[in-house]
């Protein structure tokens, strides 16, 4: 044990922790010197969107002293921006196992430091928490929650006044003052618990009314208010208010997927509880087949992601990816308001920079403003800030399942985009097709865009160290050509500058830093490297595009584009 962790492990047996956690901490020293060390070997980092990890004895790992730590610096920051003002916070989680734990220490902690705590009296979707942060006037917020990692791990997102996550210059001040917190001492744990509201059933009728106010055609859902919906909430926080939501909005024939419809953060279904993974998404796909139902819909624990399953051109089950469904969503959004006579001359909608291009294609067709912000619905929703009494924001999406569909939340929402998605289905319905024929013809309007991701995990203490060493590759030797087609425009959002690699030309790009690279090749694909910010691991986004020219040559074009990607990733020595 290297003299650090020895340190590090000597003040939790002597300091003032709870005797079961030193039970555990002298249990690892006997039988598993290793995950001792992963435990200690560092502080889990308070990332600019919060803390996330492995649940677990130690200070690299989620337990009530991190969360009780940086929920302290968290009071001590916001103290500082509203000095002698009342400040008060809400504080929400998910299903996952100790989550309600530490919602509890949080909402202790916050309300030792004398702010007014609004603490939900059950797990909510994490959307309803921003909702609930713009209602209360919070000056800030907290939800538990490690969204769709698995089950070993749980989180704290960090949010501010406007109902979005932390941006700067809060973000790194916030991290500032928990780095500040030394020790369990420097944490008032007790003494506030006059100040804890609880919230209950009259939020969640304020929010179920806000959802329902995104309708655009509430006639159409009359007329087929027997579609056939199945909904899992994958053991999580979606089955509290996603029925009650679809039974607002008209709908009859709605199906639960029962062996995932009870909160459990074990999450026995499933492998990850994630609706991006085609393994856990498979119980609802089979009910819907048994059912012969017309859509597909599946929330992640803490209900910010969807992922949605549709029959395709030939009558079989498939999951939409996220930018299929975020296309489909920001076309219909623009379409159905125009149609309907309220769409705005100054609507604007907001995507990333990478997820489809498609996105930007649609919005000119629309004469919709349409921008582009980094990864991460923080930044889409400092941007409705900007823009606010200027322009008329509509919705946002990114590839990562989430969507974003009217100014009062500011952050994603699972919760109403399974609404409008079952909307989108009813009113194709109504015209005698289904969302993927909605699809088909998008791709004959604006070109056949297909996009793909893929994952890669660096565990352990020098997993981060590898991540930034092949980012460093890249930004010292971008590569010539990918695939056979020549890279002719690199993107570093590092050092916000853009190069055309033909004619050396170069300008800034105006974002924030960012440790993202893209390469954009002479036949149009677009490959994107980007290291996560919560997780060891470093995510590469593919995007390519190609003409079809009518629905019968979908499956052609389809073979062709998948196969394109399949190249890329093998000539960039993904696989």
């Amino acid at each position: 044990m290297n003299e650090v962790i020895a340190q590090k492990v000597a003040t939790w047996l002597a300091g003032n922790y709870d005797e079961n956690t030193k039970k555990a901490i002298l249990q690892l020293q006997e039988n598993d010197q290793n995950e001792l060390d992963e435990a200690f070997y560092k502080n889990l980092e308070f990332g600019t969107g919060g803390l996330r990890g492995i649940m677990g004895v130690g200070t690299n790992r989620i337990n009530k002293y991190t969360i009780g730590m940086a929920t302290q610096g968290f009071s001590n920051y916001l103290q500082k921006v509203y000095p002698g003002e009342k400040i008060s916070v809400a504080v929400a989680h998910d299903s996952r196992n100790n989550s309600r734990f530490f919602a509890e220490t949080t909402a202790q902690v916050f309300a030792a430091n004398g702010f007014t705590v609004y603490l939900f009296d059950a797990l909510r979707p994490t959307p309803e928490l921003s909702f609930a942060i713009r209602n209360l006037n919070c000056k800030a917020g907290v939800v538990c929650t490690a969204s769709h990692n698995p089950k070993e791990y749980n989180g704290y997102k960090a949010y501010w006044n406007d109902g979005g996550q932390l941006v700067p210059p809060h973000d790194k001040n916030v991290i500032i003052e928990v780095e500040a917190i030394q020790s369990v001492d420097d944490v008032k744990w007790t003494g506030g618990e006059a100040n804890i509201r609880l919230l209950g059933a009259e939020m969640d009728d304020m929010y179920i009314k806000m959802v329902k106010s995104l309708s655009v055609y509430p006639e159409i859902i009359e007329q087929q208010k027997q579609l056939k919906i199945v909904y899992t909430p994958i053991h999580g926080t979606g089955i509290t208010i996603v029925p009650k939501v679809l039974a607002e909005f008209g709908f009859k024939n709605v199906h639960i997927v029962e062996e995932q419809s009870i909160p459990d953060g074990n999450f026995p279904t499933v492998i990850y509880p994630n609706p991006e993974e085609s393994e856990t998404m498979s119980m609802g796909l089979n009910k819907a087949k048994e059912l012969d139902a017309d859509i597909l819909l599946g929330t992640d624990p803490d209900a910010d992601r969807v992922g949605v399953g549709v029959k395709n051109h030939k009558g079989e089950w498939v999951l939409m990816n996220g930018n299929q469904t975020a296309v489909l969503a920001f076309s219909y959004l623009m379409e159905a308001r125009k149609a309907k006579g309220i769409a705005n001359t100054n609507d604007m909608v907001i995507t990333t920079i990478v997820t489809s291009e498609m996105i930007n294609k649609v919005a000119k067709q629309n004469k919709v403003a349409c921008y582009n912000v980094l990864t991460g619905f923080k930044w889409i929703a400092e941007l409705i800030k900007e823009k606010e009494g200027k322009e008329n924001y509509v919705i946002g999406g990114e590839e990562s399942f989430g969507l974003m569909i009217g100014d009062q939340i500011r952050d994603k929402d699972a919760v109403s985009a399974v609404a409008l998605l079952c909307e989108m289905a009813a009113y194709e319905k109504s015209k005698g097709r289904t969302l993927f024929d909605k699809m088909i013809e998008l791709y004959v309007q604006y070109g056949f865009y297909y996009e793909n991701l893929i994952s890669i995990t660096k565990k352990g203490m020098n997993g981060q160290q590898e991540i930034a060493q092949m980012m460093e590759g890249y930004r010292q030797s971008p590569p010539v050509t990918i695939n056979g087609s020549k890279v002719v425009t690199l993107l570093d959002y590092e050092l916000q500058k853009g190069t055309h690699l033909i004619t050396g030309e170069s300008w800034k790009i105006n974002l924030p830093k960012s440790n993202v690279l893209q390469f954009i090749t002479e036949d149009g694909s677009k490959i994107s490297a980007r290291p996560s910010g919560t997780e060891p691991k470093i995510k590469f986004y593919f995007s390519v595009n190609a003409k079809l020219e009518n629905g019968n040559e979908f499956d052609k074009v389809y073979a062709f584009l998948t196969h394109k990607i399949q190249g890329i990733i093998s000539d960039m020595q993904l696989n």
